[in-house]
């Protein structure tokens, strides 16, 4: 993540389900084609990824159901709130992710938007597996003995 005194560095939007939901193999960071109307509506805070995902189509890395609200002031220049949205990546990488979803039966989940330390908006895709409800299981009784366990060292000291 970026340092704290970075005024540029903010999250837009997060998918916390997708921790929950998915075991995150790996994570690469994506550009995106966007709007202006979409970055100012960005700017505002008014977006949402948690129920999108990413797909591979015809060679190209698109950003699939992520809703970004419509821009008032944009008048008739505004954008379509559930469009399909370019992911800009690298030809190796896009040829790794692809193998990935086409052999290892992996999906694209998107993570985190952020506008980076340039103020760009950029998005955290993760190469990720779905979980099966024992998994799930686990996960959280894992999260909650972390959690009694740090109550119990907090009392201690």
């Amino acid at each position: 993540m970026a340092p704290k005194d970075d005024t540029n560095y903010k999250v837009i939007a997060e998918n916390r389900r997708a921790r929950f939901d998915y075991a995150i193999e790996s994570d690469l960071e994506v550009g995106i084609v966007l709007t202006g109307s979409e970055v100012k509506s960005l700017r505002t805070g008014q977006s949402n990824i948690a129920e999108s995902y990413a797909s591979i189509e015809d060679g190209e890395l698109w950003l699939i159901n992520a809703h970004i609200a419509k821009y008032a002031q944009a008048g008739v220049f505004g954008h379509e709130e559930r469009r399909r949205r370019k992911l800009l990546v690298s030809r190796k990488e896009l040829s790794r992710l692809w193998a990935a979803i086409g052999r290892e039966g992996m999906t694209l989940v998107p993570l985190v938007m952020y506008f980076n330390h340039r103020g760009l908006v950029k998005l955290k895709i993760g190469v990720a597996k779905g979980k099966k409800v024992a998994d799930k299981r686990e996960t959280s009784a894992k999260r909650d003995w972390n959690r009694q366990k740090q109550r119990l060292l907090k009392q201690n000291y």
